[in-house]
């Protein structure tokens, strides 16, 4: 399905062949985040993202912004803790012009001073703007405290004071360092043949030379932090979590399981209990974070303040519950399923097939095939999902991070006494 070629300088093209479709995408996948940022380049990783845009030798920001939208294609970006993808998504009939601008943004765009200082203005609204939706803010408060000062925990778009300390030469600084062909993939997917992309990429890709394979710090130990942090809104924002694992760990698709168990879906326990049976709250999810060399289990509620003692009590009682009795038989076939129709479901575009190569070869090395993904999922049982709840959701781990109106603090302590959670 999957056909690969390394070039000498080590840059990974990777394309899948899917001739029933009309669309080819394209990402430029790279293996920097803002885990990849030191002290004074707090944002960075994001920012290059925005000056991609922004203009190149050839073209003009509006040029790169007409171009694809012209023949009714996509052109977007994305940036994350650990790598960047720039992506287009086209007709195939319009695979070279996607290329041709995806590579000019890649190797030829300006930095123009000028465009810089305007775009510090926008990335600073845009920080303004998270920073006023607490739903989304807390996420990254969360990470910030349990990872307290390492790089992981740091917000993606950086702060304010930090965009405003960007500069030229620090931009053309970190992607030295890190724009390198041994961290680079070129995924594809669509209506192509492998060839053809090779012979239109690899004279540009095969030739330029810098940097070399991130080296990252040491892996983030994490803390168990019980906090309240004042904000006036109408509504009290929890997160319960833990440590949780990284991408390498035996337990990874036990996790998953418990994941989607805990609250991830329509069905799952946490939503039918707390939304649907007492109705406090309208969103309530779970979800799990997974880097290089860790990760962050974390349950997301909002409430009414005067509900918050209850909603973690709720959310508490679930996780013991699973820890004393486990899961049922069926509860965990119908999660499987559940995984499994998402995945297969969300391979019928080109774009979500694209991201599949690109992500895995990047973070894996390799690419990880649907059917993998389902046989190891296939494997865990019910014993494992309570040896890992275990594992992971311990009474001295477990942070609860709460931002809302003060007067609603929630006591762990009597909470734990109430429910019988007698581990220490």
């Amino acid at each position: 399905m999957y056909q690969k070629t390394v070039l000498p300088n080590g840059v990974r093209i990777i394309t899948e062949e899917i001739d029933y479709v009309r669309s080819v995408a394209v990402g430029i996948w790279v293996g920097a985040g803002s885990r990849d940022e030191k002290e004074g380049y707090e944002g960075i990783s994001h920012f290059i993202e925005h000056m991609f845009f922004k203009g190149t030798k050839n073209r003009t920001a509006r040029d790169i912004a007409e171009s694809l939208e012209a023949v009714g294609g996509q052109l977007n970006a994305f940036t994350t803790k650990e790598y960047t993808c720039y992506y287009a998504k086209v007709l195939d009939e319009d695979m070279d012009l996607a290329m041709d601008v995806l590579n000019d943004m890649f190797f030829e765009s300006l930095f123009d001073e000028n465009e810089i200082e305007k775009e510090k203005k926008v990335v600073i609204e845009e920080i303004k703007m998270y920073e006023d939706s607490p739903d989304e803010l807390i996420h990254d408060l969360f990470s910030d405290h349990v990872w307290n000062d390492h790089p992981l925990g740091r917000p993606i778009l950086g702060t304010e004071d930090s965009v405003k300390g960007l500069s030229r030469k620090k931009i053309l600084d970190f992607m030295d360092h890190h724009y390198a062909p041994d961290n680079l993939v070129i995924a594809v997917a669509g209506k192509i043949k492998h060839d053809e992309v090779l012979k239109k990429l690899a004279p540009l890709y095969g030739e330029f030379k810098r940097g070399g394979r991130r080296i990252l710090e040491e892996t983030p130990k994490g803390q168990q932090v019980q906090e309240m942090i004042l904000k006036d809104t109408e509504q009290m924002h929890l997160i319960l979590g833990v440590p949780g694992l990284g991408q390498e760990d035996e337990d990874l698709y036990p996790m998953h399981i418990l994941n989607n168990v805990l609250g991830g879906g329509l069905s799952s326990r946490l939503f039918q209990e707390i939304r649907e049976q007492r109705g406090m709250a309208y969103t309530v999810f779970s979800y799990h974070s997974t880097y290089v060399d860790t990760g962050l289990f974390a349950i997301y509620a909002g409430t009414t303040p005067s509900n918050s003692q209850e909603v973690v009590e709720c959310v508490l009682a679930e996780i013991l519950d699973i820890k004393k009795n486990g899961i049922s038989q069926s509860e965990l076939q119908r999660t499987k399923s559940q995984i499994k129709g998402g995945l297969y479901l969300g391979l019928e575009s080109a774009s979500s097939r694209m991201s599949r190569l690109g992500k895995t070869e990047l973070t894996y090395n390799r690419v990880i095939s649907p059917e993998e993904v389902v046989e190891k999922l296939e494997r865990v049982t019910v014993e494992d999902t309570k040896r890992v709840i275990n594992r992971l959701w311990k009474r001295d781990k477990i942070s609860l991070l709460m931002l809302g109106p003060a007067g609603n603090e929630v006591d762990m302590d009597a909470l734990f006494e109430k429910i019988g959670w007698d581990e220490e």
